[in-house]
């Protein structure tokens, strides 16, 4: 490994003042054990390293490996600018929940050298994607690791949605919105919109209607080959495709989403740590009966 990307949450910094030592720091100990360390803009500035400075998209075109000091809207970002290259991703949490991140802040210095040498395991994740129609007969293709989502924004109306697998009719509803989510994914907004746990080797798509104007709606999972088409049927000015909770365009001339599984894949770096279901039982307080005997 000869260059390493660094891509650090600025708002984290301003917001959490103690986190910026322990970022200097580990970006310092890269810079003096690999041959070439870059860190996004404005964390250089921020972290007084001006002279790493990068964008984040000279990282993702250019590193062999991406550290991300973050949370896991963080990682989601780097996700999608890593996946055309494959470059490895490894988190470092200094977000809240964290789901997405291998190591804590106070772990990352012991867990540099193994990094560096290249002692770690891949752990690959479906993404999807998204096309669009755009202009006359073009299309925009858009990427995410999480999910992909049918919503609107302004005042609270609901949205006449139609959703269709492979080109059979599977479901129409007004609804707040539709989540077209990977595995991954499964473990964010569906889950709060009420959707299943996926483990996230399993090939598949998750479905799952927001607040669903009907007693009889729910989740549906397809399998990863499959084909997801939303339709907003009726004309919605303010009708929205969001990907990964960040990027957003409008869908008041289309009104139409076809979402598939992606060709690329997220790597992630995983020392050996927890698996998915330690941390799945860790970030939903799933506790036993001793600890919660403990707890009283």
């Amino acid at each position: 490994m000869t260059s390493v990307g660094v891509m650090v949450n600025t708002t984290r910094l301003r917001e959490h003042p103690e986190m910026v030592t322990p970022a200097r720091e580990a970006i310092d100990v890269l810079a003096r054990q690999t041959e070439t360390v870059w860190v996004n803009e404005e964390a250089a500035r921020l972290l007084d390293r001006a002279r790493l400075a990068k964008s984040e998209e000279d990282l993702a075109h250019r590193a062999d490996l991406l550290v991300v000091f973050g949370g896991d809207g963080t990682i989601l970002r780097a996700a999608r600018l890593a996946a055309p290259r494959g470059i490895p991703i490894v988190g470092v949490n200094m977000g809240g929940f964290g789901f997405l991140a291998e190591l804590s802040t106070a772990e990352f210095p012991e867990a540099l050298p193994h990094l560096l040498a290249g002692r770690y395991e891949i752990d690959e994740r479906m993404m999807l994607e998204a096309e669009v129609e755009v202009g006359a007969g073009g299309a925009q293709t858009l990427l995410a690791l999480n999910d992909m989502v049918v919503t609107k924004s302004g005042v609270a109306r609901v949205l006449r949605l139609r959703v269709s697998v492979n080109g059979q009719h599977l479901a129409s509803y007004p609804a707040d919105g539709v989540i077209v989510a990977s595995p991954t994914g499964s473990t964010a907004y569906s889950l709060s919109a009420g959707g299943p746990i996926l483990d996230p080797r399993v090939a598949a798509i998750v479905i799952t209607p927001i607040c669903p104007h009907t007693f009889n709606s729910r989740s549906v999972v397809v399998d990863g080959r499959d084909e997801v088409m939303v339709e907003v049927t009726a004309p919605e000015p303010e009708a929205t495709l969001t990907v990964d909770g960040r990027v957003g365009i409008t869908l008041s001339a289309v009104r139409r989403v076809v979402v598939r599984a992606a060709d690329q894949r997220t790597r992630f770096v995983r020392l050996g740590g927890s698996g998915f279901y330690g941390i799945l039982r860790t970030k939903l307080a799933w506790g036993g009966r001793a600890s919660l005997e403990g707890e009283r």
